[in-house]
């Protein structure tokens, strides 16, 4: 890996393309270097992880709004649509929409976390998409997601986007921009053009995820997919983009990031630097092996904590009982503090009468509930009646989170044996007596007691599917999926698993479609 040297630059500087983070990351994605098995086979994993929530979510709300928006978009020789047959097909950059919210919708498939968030697997629906409608075949396909993986990573490593309120969708604008430009085997000064776009076109804020909390947090990541088909096709057309996206005198570091940081302490808004890692050319890409998934449907820094919560729910338990509780405090990192917890000021967050994707960003609601149950449920436990019972009302309340500086220590650490996102649990009783317990890494970590591999994401598929997949269809895909680096592109055309008919639901409204 070789570690690039990013900051704002005045025009006057007239910094050359080849210097400029996007070429870089053109060059990365033009590198026809091969990927390596084990990188292949997480990839698999991950198609299977992203159809598992996907079809878990096939008749919610978003999902419903969103595919009645693709369908208004049909397209001959087109993508598919998770649950729809294969024959019926839409433009790429719709079904990109469709089924990347159908993915995000449960907050259930992969992350990654270090200066910044991710959700990785969201650069798979775009690039699935554009692999449909462009004829490519299964081996085009994994060095396209490899690739948009390794971009993705790598721009979480270096740039902290939620330090400015930027929600990190803008770092899937380039990643899903340069695997789309991968797959398609695009030369590098085409990718350079569609990076920019993609990165341009996704500055949003992140009260997506802050307050009263909306389903464009499922939105969010789709949008990024779409924006990203849409540069790279204007890119392959000829257009340019605003240069240098990252760099510019009025552009994204000197103005959002760090430079206008810099210039409100009355600093030089052109010394701030961030350093992105990116691999050299003819190195492999291998960073999706950095990431991991989610064994329960939340937040991914509450999976530590629902683990832990299991444990001490039963200790709890035994002596006594919730009501005994007097207080549970959570020392933790800085991110889950103030994104999750009680440091980020929102009463929503304490509120029974809350939305699901709300819920999802407490942690204080969180682990009152997998204390109670001792088991997490992607819909049971977000149920209103759920949320609403008083008895885990009255603990929920009890709860707060507080910044420990060893557990933000911990949470930013480069060496994978020390980075945690957990927390030290301290819960006090009315007697005064503690039971203190804590959880660095969630099980299904691959650090973790129970990390997850193939028959784990099997196990999460069937678990998540069985009651809507005919068990013929259901094991059609497995087949398929596990196939993946030798499918041709009729195949590639398959990937995605049809929900039985007169399953799917439709969305009645009307819009402008």
């Amino acid at each position: 890996m070789k570690v690039h040297p990013v900051r704002a630059h005045r025009s006057k500087d007239n910094l050359k393309r080849e210097d400029q983070l996007a070429w870089k990351i053109a060059e990365v994605a033009a590198d026809p270097v091969e990927v390596e098995t084990d990188v292949a086979e997480m990839i698999v994993n991950r198609i299977i992880d992203n159809a598992a929530v996907a079809i878990a979510s096939l008749n919610r709300g978003p999902i419903k709004s969103a595919r009645a928006m693709a369908d208004a978009h049909p397209r001959a020789g087109g993508a598919t649509l998770f649950g729809r047959p294969a024959g019926h097909r839409v433009h790429a950059e719709w079904a990109a929409w469709a089924n990347g919210v159908a993915v995000r919708e449960l907050d259930y498939h992969d992350t990654f976390l270090a200066a910044d968030y991710s959700h990785p697997a969201d650069n798979i629906p775009p690039i699935l998409a554009v692999a449909q409608q462009c004829g490519k075949d299964g081996r085009a396909l994994v060095r396209g997601i490899a690739t948009g993986y390794e971009i993705q990573v790598n721009l979480v490593k270096a740039i902290c986007l939620h330090e400015h309120k930027i929600d990190h969708i803008a770092h899937i604008g380039p990643s899903a921009a340069a695997g789309v430009g991968a797959l398609l085997d695009l030369p590098t000064a085409v990718i350079y053009q569609a990076v920019q776009q993609g990165l341009h076109t996704t500055i949003t804020t992140r009260q997506s995820r802050k307050g009263e909390i909306s389903s464009w947090k499922a939105y969010a990541p789709a949008y990024a997919g779409k924006q990203a088909i849409e540069a790279v096709d204007r890119a392959m057309r000829g257009e340019g983009s605003p240069s240098p996206i990252y760099e510019g005198e009025d552009s994204v570091i000197a103005w959002i990031l760090n430079g206008r940081t810099a210039r409100d302490k009355g600093e030089s808004p052109y010394e701030p630097t961030y350093h992105v890692p990116l691999p050299e050319k003819g190195e492999p890409k291998r960073a999706i092996l950095e990431t991991y998934t989610k064994e329960h449907s939340a937040e991914y820094q509450s999976q530590a904590l629902i683990d832990l919560a299991f444990r001490m729910g039963r200790e709890i338990e035994k002596r006594g009982g919730f009501d005994k509780v007097k207080s549970i405090v959570l020392h933790t990192s800085h991110h889950t503090h103030y994104v999750i917890g009680t440091g980020s000021g929102d009463p929503q967050k304490m509120d029974p009468n809350a939305s699901r994707e709300t819920l999802d960003h407490s942690i204080m609601y969180i682990f009152a509930v997998a204390l109670q149950d001792g088991q997490w449920h992607h819909v049971k436990s977000y149920a209103p009646e759920r949320a609403r019972r008083p008895d885990t009302v009255r603990l929920w309340r009890k709860i707060s989170t507080v910044e420990d500086p060893e557990w933000t220590r911990r949470y930013h650490s480069r060496d994978p044996k020390e980075k945690a996102f957990g927390a030290r649990v301290v819960a006090t009783f009315e007697d005064g007596s503690e039971l203190v317990d804590e959880l660095g890494v969630a099980n299904a970590h691959p650090l973790g007691a129970r990390p997850f591999g193939r028959a784990e994401y099997i196990r999460k598929f069937r678990t998540l599917t069985d009651d809507i997949l005919d068990p013929a269809e259901s094991e059609r895909f497995l087949d398929l999926v596990q196939r993946l680096p030798d499918l041709s592109a009729d195949e590639v055309v398959m990937l995605n698993p049809v929900a039985p008919e007169g399953y799917l639901q439709e969305n009645a409204a009307k819009g402008i479609f």
